[in-house]
């Protein structure tokens, strides 16, 4: 069943632009962020094959001879909602899952884990059609964590690169070249699900003056979306001051919809500081921020921005935008201290 050891890594993800906005039908763009979580599948002498999810309190094994014995070819259609009635008690046999476990959410993990542990995790080399499994299942989990999601979040994370997002039409951008920026979190903890609510009020209560902002944040997306179609051929420092510009603004606009937070204000003024400019990422209401590195940057000036940052008591990454998507690595591809890090699990 697995004879190796299986490397496997995804990006994160940001929205440059459109948040909130997407769920209204506009247009957002979201690129796969350079920070990626790995996943390590390898063989024991024990002869089981294990799930470990300590934050939500699941810890599963399975023998691998056993699942050896399975009749998978039900596996063989990639799509789990094509399964019947009986196929997924089946599953649900196989896992171990309790008999309660229809409405408990954390269940899907086990199941998700375990169905493609069958049907992908064998492959040396993933299909077009493993990766739209893939993001079926990473859909799934979006649909748990935000009550009814955009598809943008999995999406990027399983293709990589930028992606333009609209009314469930995705699409994929030229790539322009790395731009380097800083990931923020600043540590105060929102609901997303509460915050696309309290947007879709807004706009309830006030339409004529929601609507002309959301309407401007898809301009901003555009926008930005042109800009970056020439900087992939030929960018210049105009490009980046256009960018830093459509980041303010949408700052303020989203501040006007309602999803800002004090914590966002003060990360923006921290960086403004340092001639940066920045915007939140994401639902809002806390949670994260991105801020733009041009590259005429000095390192000093960069190091004093993110010093700033954790002084305030924020979590400070400097990475890249549009990295690849879902992968599987062989271990000398990595790094020293992914590999070190992987090992100390």
């Amino acid at each position: 069943m697995l004879s190796e050891v299986l490397l496997v890594s995804a990006p994160g993800k940001v929205i440059l632009h459109g948040e909130h906005a997407v769920v209204h039908g506009k247009v957002a763009l979201a690129v796969a962020l350079n920070l990626r979580t790995f996943l390590r599948l390898q063989p024991h002498s024990t002869g089981k094959v294990g799930l470990n999810l300590p934050n939500i309190g699941i810890k599963q094994a399975w023998d691998v001879a056993s699942l050896q014995l399975l009749d998978t070819s039900f596996l063989e259609q990639g799509d789990i909602t094509a399964l019947t009635p009986e196929q997924v008690e089946k599953l649900k046999e196989v896992a171990g899952c309790p008999e309660d476990c229809a409405n408990d959410h954390k269940w899907l993990a086990v199941l998700a884990f375990l169905f493609l542990y069958l049907s992908i995790c064998r492959k040396q080399r993933w299909t077009e059609e493993d990766l739209e499994l893939i993001n079926k299942w990473a859909f799934q989990g979006e649909r748990v964590i935000h009550g009814n999601p955009s598809g943008v979040d999995n999406t990027v994370s399983t293709w990589g690169g930028a992606l333009r997002y609209q009314q469930g039409k995705i699409s994929s951008l030229k790539r322009p070249p790395a731009l380097k920026i800083l990931l923020t979190n600043t540590k105060v903890p929102r609901s997303t699900k509460a915050l696309v609510a309290g947007v879709r009020n807004r706009l309830l209560k006030f339409p004529e003056i929601v609507a002309p902002v959301l309407t401007s944040i898809e301009a901003i997306s555009l926008e930005c979306e042109r800009v970056l179609a020439e900087m992939a051929s030929a960018p210049t420092p105009g490009h980046y001051l256009v960018l830093e510009e459509l980041i303010d603004m949408n700052q303020h606009h989203l501040n006007a919809l309602g999803v800002g937070h004090a914590s966002l204000d003060q990360l923006c003024q921290v960086t403004t500081a340092h001639g940066l400019h920045s915007k939140l990422t994401g639902g809002g209401g806390g949670g994260c921020g991105i801020t733009l590195l041009r590259p005429d940057l000095q390192r000093l000036e960069v190091e004093a921005a993110k010093q700033a940052l954790t002084g305030c008591g924020f979590d400070c990454w400097e990475t890249s935008i549009g990295a690849p998507g879902v992968s599987v690595h062989a271990a000398t591809s990595l790094d020293a201290p992914i590999l070190q890090a992987l090992d100390g699990i």
